[in-house]
């Protein structure tokens, strides 16, 4: 072994791999002592929440409207039922409604929360156990009655939907039915048996009597009468 290679191994042995346990360890003891951050997919408004910075009721309702908004967004914004809302989706008020409450009301809200929640160092307790001026609820209480309407909202519309869409199942449901027991045609097709060979048809009219004679048998007809006759007169 070279003087060279013996270098490079102890650099590698006592330099580099201690090095990189050391970074490791402090990423790994970081991450495990870093606060659970909460994400909110639909309202990425929000941000990272510090998991200790929301009360349980608070958390819930946050959860409850993310899953309600998203399944809203979808059914309010994607007017063409392609999957997808883009320029080819026809805007409506109820879509910008529900886009304004995810995007800018909640997100507001939830700030204004955390404000009242970071003014005082003991946890939070002065924002979930102190009454506001002039009103009968907390800082918690308030921002759970502004998320309760909200998701109150969002049930009713949800609900809407469901009638809608369920609505339209039961017309098309009358529209077969409809369809199959009233045929458009009511005239029976005619049987193949009872088709004869156009050229072994006599050419008749249906309005003449089948047993009236045509003026020729009628003129032999009484051709024969009179022979007969003449012939019992020589008799």
């Amino acid at each position: 072994m070279t003087q060279m290679t013996a270098m490079f191994v102890m650099f590698v042995l006592y330099g580099l791999l201690p090095a990189a346990g050391l970074y490791l360890g402090y990423r790994g003891i970081k991450k495990f002592t870093a606060p659970k951050m909460l994400e909110y997919t639909a309202m990425p408004q929000l941000g990272y929440i510090p998991e200790k910075s929301l009360p349980v009721e608070i958390k819930t309702a946050l959860d409850q409207i993310n899953q309600k908004g998203k399944k809203l967004r979808l059914i309010y914004g994607d007017t063409n039922n392609d999957g997808k809302i883009d320029d080819k989706d026809t805007v409506n008020e109820t879509y910008i409604m529900i886009q304004n409450l995810m995007d800018t009301h909640i997100p507001q809200a939830v700030a204004d929360y955390r404000r009242l929640h970071d003014l005082d160092v003991a946890d939070g307790a002065l924002a979930n156990t102190t009454k506001i001026k002039h009103s009968n609820v907390t800082g918690k209480e308030a921002l759970l009655d502004i998320l309760k309407t909200i998701n109150t909202q969002f049930d009713d519309l949800l609900n809407a939907s469901y009638h809608q869409d369920g609505q339209k199942l039961l017309v098309a449901n009358r529209y077969l039915q409809s369809r199959f027991d009233d045929p458009t045609t009511t005239v029976e097709a005619p049987s193949l048996s009872n088709i004869s060979n156009p050229n072994t048809v006599p050419n008749m009219d249906k309005n003449n009597d089948p047993n009236e004679l045509n003026p020729q048998e009628e003129n032999l007809q009484e051709a024969s009468t009179q022979e007969k006759s003449t012939q019992r007169l020589n008799d």
